[in-house]
């Protein structure tokens, strides 16, 4: 079963009712698409479950910690990171968008993330890939690349099979086979000609989005980079809620239609890995209370990857211990005396109504708050007899979450090394 398509059954009420809406088939305009959650309406990936709220809990909560774990290889600088056995794991964004490859077009709806660079496309004939694949044989601008182009070195984990530019990778805990190639790809009303991707051809030990993965990391071989004379490596996206009944977003390229009001927080280079998106968190408020947080626990540091990322993969936002142990007691502090229970990796649960009582929640950035409501940090059992604070530790460094990030508008500005933070409501 895929946990990752039972983020709805966690946080919607069984009594929303489910169908495809109208709005499914809209259509973009100009440079804003529209942006699914895999478990909306209008996703072909949602799926019913027998699993209990708790059972689905734990099963999420472990296929974040993957997720973390791939993205603590990233920043090691490692090409692969455990395996679990006995189930499958799920580490894939929860967002999909509609992109079109190929000439003619072949539509597929891709996995935004954040945190990748190259883009990976299961092809024709792929062992291990979903039914919907892309057919390179039916697209007149379709072009195998060789070892020694500018694009087979640009790309990390490629060796040589004879001429051919090959990827032996890992995506989370799927061993990936892919060869090296480029093809036409529009995501909105332009193309961008030539884009280099990997053609997976084989791919085992985990599960991987079905339709692949758009890299909109601020490497080279991502979509960011090779847009650039289109939309100045210039993007944001705002998330819908879980909540939502159609929970559909938006994302937006290049400069034209972004927000004019919206504030900024300087980006940071990891030069260990310049693709993902380190921003500098120097607080956190619950409530109107600034917690007192060790400053080593929210620290830049290049050397071992410490820090603060934004990615949108991961759910349930993590903070390192000293961090997290702080902001939690904090919380538990402002809701009195409401007994405390766990579930899995979530320390800090509440089976009595606690709604009216909840305090606020902000980020703190340099020149930017990010402020929270409740749904951007408690989720809910079905019938709402449990209600957990969705936030836990991690060892290694901080992640924004894309469950925190909901109902936001964040804009990546690369070329000005910033990011802007906005509350929007989309879904």
């Amino acid at each position: 079963m895929d946990a990752l398509h039972l983020t709805l059954l966690i946080l919607c009420s069984l009594s929303l009712v489910y169908s495809l809406s109208p709005n499914c088939e809209a259509t973009s305009q100009g440079s804003t698409l529209r942006v699914y959650h895999v478990s909306s309406p209008c996703s072909p990936f949602r799926v019913k479950t027998s699993l209990s709220w708790e059972e689905s809990v734990l099963q999420m909560q472990a296929d974040d910690t993957t997720r973390l774990n791939y993205l603590t290889s990233l920043v090691a600088g490692r090409s692969f990171v455990p395996i679990g056995s006995g189930r499958q794991i799920i580490q894939s964004p929860t967002y999909i968008v509609k992109v079109n490859i190929g000439t003619p077009p072949q539509s597929l709806l891709m996995a935004l993330d954040t945190s990748t660079d190259t883009a990976l496309v299961p092809c024709a004939g792929c062992v291990g890939c979903s039914s919907t694949t892309f057919d390179s044989a039916k697209s007149v601008s379709f072009l195998s690349l060789a070892c020694g182009t500018d694009q087979c070195k640009q790309v990390q984990s490629t060796s040589c099979l004879g001429t051919t530019c090959s990827m032996n990778m890992t995506y989370g805990a799927t061993s990936i086979v892919a060869s090296l190639a480029r093809d036409n790809i529009t995501l909105a009303t332009d193309s961008v000609f030539g884009y280099p991707f990997g053609c997976i051809q084989k791919a085992t030990g985990g599960s991987f989005p079905p339709q692949g993965v758009l890299g909109l990391g601020r490497g080279p071989s991502s979509f960011v980079s090779q847009s650039k004379t289109l939309y100045q490596s210039t993007f944001s996206y705002c998330l819908p809620s879980f909540k939502s009944s159609n929970f559909s977003g938006t994302l937006r390229l290049g400069t034209n239609g972004q927000p004019k009001n919206i504030r900024y927080t300087p980006l940071l280079v990891n030069p260990k890995k310049t693709s993902l998106y380190y921003v500098n968190l120097i607080g956190m408020k619950v409530g109107s209370k600034i917690v007192n947080i060790p400053p080593s626990a929210l620290a830049f540091n290049p050397n071992n990857g410490g820090g603060t990322i934004i990615d949108s993969g991961t759910v349930f936002t993590r903070l390192v211990d000293g961090a997290y142990t702080a902001v939690r007691d904090e919380f538990r502090r402002r809701m009195g005396k409401a007994v405390v229970s766990s579930l899995g990796g979530f320390d800090t649960c509440y089976t009595v109504p606690i709604l009216k009582q909840v305090p606020t929640m902000t980020f703190m950035f340099p020149g930017v708050n990010m402020s929270l409501t409740q749904d951007n940090f408690l989720i809910h059992s079905t019938f709402g007899s449990t209600t957990c604070l969705a936030m836990s530790a991690s060892a290694a460094f901080n992640v924004i979450a894309n469950m925190q990030q909901q109902n936001h508008r964040i804009l990546y500005d690369i070329p000005n090394s910033r990011v802007g933070i906005s509350r929007e409501v989309c879904s």
